[in-house]
């Protein structure tokens, strides 16, 4: 009896975009082309789609030229090419007027894409209708993904009902998109196993990430139930939250009776060379370690893979502001971890009642950012859903699709509050065409709309992005963003290597009782001796303080406090870097630097563990906050302004007195000007941030006294905004 066939397609975009938030340029796209070639293994290659030419817009390059030159060896060679759309909202994270989703595919299989992927997110038919229509008309492979996801509603029989309407509207091949993982491995054998008996000319590919642990499982079974072709991925980025290894995929169904194709290891190894190469050079500064490794959490969530980088870049943004948040508020701070299980849970929460949205990308975006900014705004005292940016209202309300379940009540409600409507029609009606308006602003400006109108058709995709990188803004913009990531990258300093990966501990433990004016001092001590005038940019070579440069220093010294109109004497002997023992009022103290960081420092004392806070104050006097108390201190033969602080207390805004970005982000637009009076709910300013444009409203009636960024700014979770009255 023959063997059955199955091939494989290497997932190379997502690869990386689920490891990171970058892909590699286009220099070292063709550099690698030929050995992936080489290994005889692949029939298909993901080349482009998802956010491919946001990123080289990002970059400061051109996507067009990205596509053409990386597609082109694989043309040559025989591989099929294939790009991932989303429908409604083509390849950006919003819906698209019809005519520029029309030229999408007219470009892209000029550019030498041969398959359209097309998936909706929300599985809404009539978003996919015109997806095989302009594919097809285009002279591509039309292949309709179905978004996976596992709930009480997405059965066998909900994904047939999709797939029944696909065919009917003229798709070449069916794709199982199981982009968390999360599909059942038997429930996925049974959706192929319907496809193949009810339709047995449609070709079936499988897409699975490992985030969960399923893929390998679910692999097999849909090999068995049917499948033509399986998409894998390779070292350095398989597994962790990307695809499973085409050497284990490869073996497994070997072992299992199937036809699968030899791997040149030679070549699978230069191949995993270069990509390492990649890492190095500079990509490998936006992999958060934690995206290699699986979790049985994701079980849970059912966040899929593909956003995981993101995701845990946006943790980390938020995760500072969030803590100061909870210490205003007398609360226990939490460790990135715990802030990822609580988002976890949160998403568990929130995701019944935005209607069972399948979590694939814009969707699983859209509801990853109500839950944490849920959190944001819970650790603020504020409500939930009291931060929704407006493509995840229209996402409510119906104009991105019909949504899987239905609405909890107090969703309906806070709509109606808000004087939203709902909306039932074709949700491509509601975004009419704007290929026009865009040809004539490119006319206007002089630029060249390109071959086969591929520029007209960057711009109007990703009009931001295009016109950033039309004025040298995203090149700027990148470098500089680079320069810094490997800037905080290298820090090494005198104290812990937690310094270094910027973690902070774990503080639930701590000492959280009253402290009396000696225990401020030596706080006060350690850190002034071991931060210097930090620039937290640099390495540490600009961290030695003043004396440390002229020699002062000796493991033995003594210096002076000044507290409360009082001089008071400290003797220090220094054990090690980390390591001081204190004389203080005749009393002696051990102590170790656990973490410390710009105005801020971890330390146990006497066995016990502190967290202090540091900030400028008046009269040159440093304030000096642990557990809710502050001291004003000051060292006489510290020159004024040497110690690294948090001046004024400026690490957050009084929302009394100002508005704050909840967020680390880009100021989008600002929609009011000095002296405008504003109304509670008004959006003042828009922040793109976590790949949305976030409002940040007024929470109050008020005026503005004063703008504090600009348009185009970064700005951190925290940051003053605004100064109203």
């Amino acid at each position: 009896m023959q063997k059955r066939p199955i091939k494989f397609s290497l997932l190379f975009r997502d690869m990386w975009q689920s490891s990171g938030k970058y892909v590699p340029r286009v220099d070292q796209l063709i550099k690698i082309a030929p050995v992936i070639i080489e290994m005889g293994c692949f029939d298909r290659i993901e080349t482009n789609g998802g956010a491919f030419e946001q990123v080289n817009l990002l970059y400061g390059e051109n996507p067009n030229n990205a596509v053409r030159q990386w597609t082109k060896p694989f043309n040559e060679a025989g591989i099929q090419t294939h790009m991932l759309e989303r429908a409604l909202n083509g390849i950006r994270m919003f819906p698209v007027p019809a005519d520029v989703r029309k030229l999408m595919y007219k470009v892209k299989k000029a550019q030498g894409v041969d398959i359209a992927r097309s998936f909706c997110g929300l599985n809404d038919p009539r978003n996919l209708e015109l997806s095989i229509k302009y594919a097809k008309e285009a002279g591509m492979i039309s292949q309709v993904a179905l978004s996976i996801t596992h709930s009480k509603i997405h059965s066998v029989e909900y994904y047939m009902k999709v797939v029944d309407k696909a065919v009917e509207y003229g798709t070449d091949e069916i794709c199982l998109k199981d982009m968390a993982g999360v599909g059942r491995p038997v429930t996925l054998g049974k959706l192929v196993k319907a496809i193949k008996d009810k339709y047995p000319h449609i070709i079936v590919q499988y897409h699975g990430h490992s985030g969960p642990g399923f893929s390998v499982a679910s692999t097999l079974e849909v090999a068995k139930a049917g499948a033509d072709y399986i998409d894998v991925a390779m070292e350095p980025l398989s597994w962790g939250m990307v695809h499973p290894d085409v050497i284990t995929i490869h073996a497994m169904l070997k072992d299992a009776g199937f036809d699968v194709p030899d791997i040149n290891m030679k070549a699978y190894m230069e191949a995993r060379a270069l990509t390492q190469s990649f890492i190095d050079d500079f990509l490998g500064y936006f992999i958060n370690p934690k995206n290699r490794f699986l979790s049985s959490l994701m079980v849970q969530s059912g966040l899929p893979g593909g956003m995981m980088g993101s995701l845990m870049a946006d943790l980390k943004g938020v995760h500072d502001g969030i803590n100061y948040s909870l210490k205003t508020n007398n609360q226990a701070e939490i460790t990135e971890d715990e802030l990822l299980v609580k988002l976890f849970d949160e998403v568990a929460f929130v995701w019944p009642k935005l209607g069972y949205p399948p979590l694939v990308t814009p969707f699983s975006q859209y509801v990853k950012n109500v839950a944490l900014l849920n959190i944001v705004q819970l650790a603020k005292g504020e409500e939930r859903y009291s931060m929704m940016d407006e493509n995840t209202w229209n996402m409510i309300l119906g104009k991105a699709g019909q949504l899987p379940g239905i609405l909890a009540p107090e969703i309906i409600e806070l709509a109606k509050e808000k004087g939203k409507k709902f909306y039932t029609g074709v949700p491509q009606d509601a975004y009419p065409d704007q290929l026009d308006k865009f040809r004539q602003e490119m006319k206007e400006k002089n630029w060249d709309v390109g071959e086969n109108e591929e520029e007209l058709f960057e711009f109007a995709m990703h009009e931001n992005q295009y016109r950033d990188y039309k004025s040298g803004l995203a090149k700027t913009r990148f470098e500089e963003e680079l320069e810094k990531v490997k800037s905080q990258n290298n820090i090494v300093t005198k104290t812990s290597g937690n310094v270094k990966d910027n973690q902070t501990p774990n503080r639930n433990s701590y000492k959280k009782d009253k402290v009396e004016y000696p225990v401020a001092m030596i706080a006060f001590v350690l850190y002034s001796l071991n931060s210097g005038k930090i620039d937290f940019e640099e390495k540490s070579e600009k961290s030695e303080s003043i004396w440390n440069s002229i020699g002062y220093w000796r493991n033995r010294m003594s210096i002076e406090v000044f507290y409360n109109d009082e001089n008071y004497q400290v003797n220090i002997n220094k054990i090690d870097d980390n390591n001081y023992e204190f004389e203080l009022l005749k009393k002696p103290y051990s102590t170790e630097i656990m973490w410390i960081d710009k105005g801020e420092i971890d330390f146990k004392l006497n066995k016990e563990n502190y967290f202090a806070l540091f900030s400028g104050s008046k009269d040159s006097m440093t304030k000096v906050n642990i557990n809710g108390d502050d001291f004003l201190l000051k060292r006489n033969d510290l020159l004024d302004g040497e110690i690294a602080i948090n001046e004024d207390d400026n690490v957050l805004t009084d929302e009394e007195t100002g508005i704050v970005s909840p967020i680390p982000g880009r100021i989008f637009k600002i929609n009011v000007k000095e002296g405008d009076k504003i109304s509670k709910g008004d959006v003042v300013m828009v922040i793109d941030a976590m790949k949305m444009e976030n409002n940040i409203v007024s929470k109050k009636d008020t005026v503005v006294n004063k703008i504090l960024v600009e348009l185009d700014q970064m700005v951190d979770a925290g940051a003053p905004l605004i100064e109203i009255e």
